[in-house]
């Protein structure tokens, strides 16, 4: 349902009213009571999000696996001298 935007050509009053598109404009302003409103064109609401909830691990790319063929931490250097990894140190002080 959208949001309008009305003003009232006598008292100037200018609010917004919640309705269907299918519902009769209003006519009588709730300021000064008389039959001049004017419905505008407005800017448009926001987006309505209806659900459970967004969360930000519903678009996350999920990691790659870590590499089989090495324990450590996988970069060059670990597998080059091993035991010099923060990841294998970690381990053994376990």
């Amino acid at each position: 349902m959208p949001t309008y935007d009305y003003v009232c050509g006598a008292c100037s009053h200018a609010f917004e009213h919640f309705q269907s598109m299918s519902d009769a404009r209003l006519s009588k302003c709730p300021k000064c009571g008389k039959k001049a409103l004017e419905r505008k064109i407005g800017g448009g609401g926001g987006v309505i999000f209806k659900g459970s909830g967004f969360y930000q691990t519903d678009y996350k790319k999920a990691s790659p696996p870590p590499s089989e063929a090495s324990p450590g931490c996988g970069k060059d250097a670990c597998k080059a001298t091993p035991g010099t990894c923060a990841a294998d140190a970690s381990k053994s002080s376990k």
